[in-house]
């Protein structure tokens, strides 16, 4: 009885179909809905890995470096690069 219990398992994972459950597109665009709810997960911003700060004064670094993320940020809302320095919510 145990064997075929095992056999109707293990037959039933390999006939089930691999499901994947994606974010809705909604939740994504919260998240980067402005720079304070940015901020509340990056203090100092996200940006592409080479960008540079066009700040007056002391440029800011502690950024997080991130293409893939600036990308997604600048998907969900361009406003948050308003001067287009390649870094999102910037603080110095």
């Amino acid at each position: 009885m145990r064997k075929l219990a095992l056999i109707v398992i293990a037959g039933a994972l390999v006939a089930a179909p691999v499901v994947g459950v994606a974010a809705p597109a909604t939740a994504v665009a919260y998240k980067w809905k402005n720079c304070t709810i940015v901020n509340q997960r990056l203090p100092h911003g996200v940006g592409r890995n080479n960008a540079v700060d066009h700040t007056t004064g002391r440029p800011v670094t502690s950024f997080r470096h991130d293409t893939t993320l600036y990308k997604k940020a600048m998907g969900a809302n361009k406003g948050l690069d308003r001067d287009k320095d390649g870094i999102a919510c910037e603080k110095a």
